[in-house]
């Protein structure tokens, strides 16, 4: 595992690297508006995806990076996406574009600009809770490269039924929340749920090459 600072044109960034020994993916995903890169779904996929040929750069957006609360705009973070982009691409292998929540939503917005293989969307935030009205699959459906969304059956940001057909597939995490938590009295385990998704994530970039 290594750490550098990027200098984007919103400050500065920070990847942590978990390379694999002989990739032929990078896998570079980021965080969501209200946590870092130690949720649980991306400190699983950075353990195994390494071992099945993927490095995986996890991405701490400029705001997570200079200690704010509160992610900026998402024209920001779209940003300090692109601002990171050339050090993740850097290997010439293909690279999946890939976020958790708001993550997923500027993996989306920026994939087609950017040159991405795929678009990994982790709890992607259809909709604000109890808000179905303000969708935002139009930026799902508008990635434009292959996609792969992993959803929680009980995430109040949108439910796997309530997500419309599209070119992309979707991976549900039974009875799990915005965070993958799933309660005490679920018929799966925490540790299940996980795996759930990082099995779904290594078997989606095992399609890509």
């Amino acid at each position: 595992m290594t750490t550098e600072i990027i200098s984007t044109d919103a400050g500065d960034a920070r990847i942590t690297w978990h390379r694999a020994k002989k990739p032929r993916l990078v896998l570079a995903v980021s965080h969501g508006a209200g946590g870092g890169i130690e949720a649980r779904d991306l400190r699983a996929i950075a353990a195994e995806l390494p071992g099945h040929g993927v490095s995986v750069a996890l991405v701490e957006q400029p705001w997570r990076v200079a200690g704010k609360k509160l992610a900026p705009a998402p024209k920001t973070l779209d940003v300090g996406w692109r601002g990171i982009w050339p050090a993740v691409a850097e290997s010439g292998l293909p690279v999946i574009s890939g976020g958790r929540s708001a993550g997923a939503r500027v993996a989306c917005r920026t994939a087609v600009e950017l040159g991405a293989a795929g678009v990994l969307a982790l709890s992607f935030p259809l909709h604000p809770p109890g808000k179905p009205e303000k969708s935002r699959v139009d930026e799902l459906l508008g990635a434009g490269v292959p996609a792969l969304v992993v959803q929680g059956g009980n995430d109040p940001f949108g439910r796997p039924e309530e997500f419309p057909k599209g070119t992309y597939e979707l991976v549900e995490v039974p009875y799990s929340d915005h965070g993958f938590a799933v309660p005490k009295r679920a018929e799966i385990g925490q540790d299940e749920a996980v795996a759930i998704v990082t099995d779904a994530v290594v078997k989606w970039t095992g399609s890509l090459g």
